[in-house]
């Protein structure tokens, strides 16, 4: 049985080798952001033809995109998050959380942002491992989440370090469906459903989780990188995750999370011009439509080679036979 074992794993590894390079993105797009006072550019929702961006270290705003030229200006709309629900975290790592937003600002640290068909936004936040949702009328009220997501997270390896936890949120048109993705070691997709004013996991709350690592783009030199996941978005009853290492964006299934293609976006973005020091420059953020993908970028101030410092929100064009298509 070990035999049988090791030469399946050797198959495997034969065949993800001889896999072709996924399809490099077009970048048609390139959107200095102005008017985010705290910067930090960390979730990105496109509703009702408005797109909308959130910041880790602000508790209180979205900012609201005017798109109209090639510089967006991003305008404030304010609302009042009420106290954020006990969730069964370890006091230490609760702490950690604690200070830093203290130091840094953003004690809620939102790290993604979706919306559904009413005009409802959902925030995540990292800190309290919970979910916001701002309706249409900037009325603002935390999810009632089971502790089964926290608790299976962090039993299946998750949410077990600090600057560890949730990084992105999507939610179905119908808001009947809600994902929340882990950001790394490990990294992993869970689910809960809707029923009435309270959630519950149907089944099992995780899809997926893993850790390990893999290779960075060539342009990076190929070392091998922790996976990661930095943004998730819904679109067409798939899942798409922003895998910030690999620069790649990749489309999952909504029944286990399972990889079925995966698109680079590691060209343009490591083109020198756009080069950030190492700890900076990461892209945060995912919206996918019929017409292609944005991705923002959360440089937390630092300028990139071409003295660029703003934050960032790129648009690619879809992919070559739209973002359902096979190989």
């Amino acid at each position: 049985m070990r035999c049988l074992g090791v030469a399946l794993l050797l198959v495997a590894a034969a065949a993800l080798a001889d896999a072709p390079p996924p399809e490099e993105l077009r970048l048609i797009g390139e959107h200095p952001v102005e008017g985010m006072v705290g910067g930090n550019l960390s979730g990105l929702a496109r509703c009702d033809e408005t797109l909308w961006a959130v910041s880790d270290r602000e508790d209180d705003r979205l900012y609201r995109l005017q798109t109209g030229a090639e510089v967006w200006q991003a305008e404030v709309e304010r609302f009042e998050a009420p106290p954020a629900p006990a969730v069964p975290l370890p006091w230490g790592l609760r702490m950690s959380t604690w200070v830093a937003g203290q130091v840094r600002g953003g004690g809620l640290d939102f790290e993604g942002l979706s919306c559904d068909r009413q005009g409802n936004r959902y925030l995540v936040s990292e800190a309290k491992a919970a979910v916001l949702q701002l309706t249409a009328h900037g009325e603002a009220n935390w999810l009632a989440l089971p502790e089964a997501v926290v608790r299976q997270a962090r039993a299946s390896g998750m949410l077990l370090g600090f600057n560890a936890m949730f990084e992105g949120v999507a939610v179905d048109p119908a808001g009947e469906r809600l994902w929340l993705a882990a950001e790394r070691n490990r990294r992993g997709l869970l689910v809960v459903h809707r029923h009435g004013a309270s959630w519950r996991c149907s089944g099992g709350c995780v899809l997926v989780g893993e850790g390990g690592s893999e290779p960075a783009p060539a342009q990076l030199g190929g070392e091998a990188r922790p996976r990661d996941f930095s943004g998730l978005a819904f679109h067409q009853e798939k899942l798409f995750t922003l895998e910030r290492q690999a620069h790649r964006i990749c489309r999952r299934q909504l029944s286990d999370g399972a990889v079925e293609r995966c698109w680079s976006f590691a060209a343009e973005a490591l083109a020198e011009a756009r080069r950030y020091p190492s700890a900076y420059g990461q892209t945060e953020a995912l919206w996918i439509d019929a017409d292609g993908a944005w991705v923002g970028l959360d440089n937390e101030g630092q300028a990139r080679a071409d003295g660029e410092a703003r934050p960032i929100v790129w648009r690619f064009a879809a992919p070559q036979g739209g973002w359902g298509a096979r190989r």
